[in-house]
């Protein structure tokens, strides 16, 4: 079982920056493939960043693709989203999560199928305003 908690989210102005962090227990994270979704109210939860085990290749949706930067600290149990020049469009709840694929294209960030993940962090709200 690995136990997952996001934290750094909060209410910033648009073009403004918030870095997201999320601490792993129970398991240490260089067995998992880690990303991010998030879910906007009245929307399905969207892929947003994920990172390989060793930190060598990291993949983002479109819209967030040269703003927002994931990266991992394996010693530290920790997955990281730093998001820059935040727009109304980024509001919504984070999740951070852990897939056990062997590689990229089976895990649920690739498929964009988040029910594929196998660990679930709680979420951490995410406010950008106009």
């Amino acid at each position: 079982q690995v136990q997952l908690v996001e934290s750094g989210g909060g209410l910033v102005q648009a073009g403004g920056s918030l870095k997201l962090s999320c601490v792993a227990s129970g398991r240490t994270i260089s067995r998992y493939i880690m990303g991010w979704f998030r879910q906007a109210p009245g929307k399905e939860r969207q892929f947003v960043s994920a990172i390989v085990r060793n930190g060598g290749g990291a993949f983002y949706e479109d819209s967030v693709q040269g703003r927002f930067t994931i990266s991992r600290d394996n010693a530290k149990n920790t997955v990281y989203l730093q998001m820059d020049s935040l727009k109304p469009d980024d509001t919504g709840v984070y999740y951070c999560s852990a897939d056990y694929s062997s590689s990229y294209s089976g895990t649920c960030y690739y498929t964009e199928r988040p029910e594929g993940c196998d660990y679930w962090g709680q979420g951490t709200q995410v406010t950008v305003s106009s």
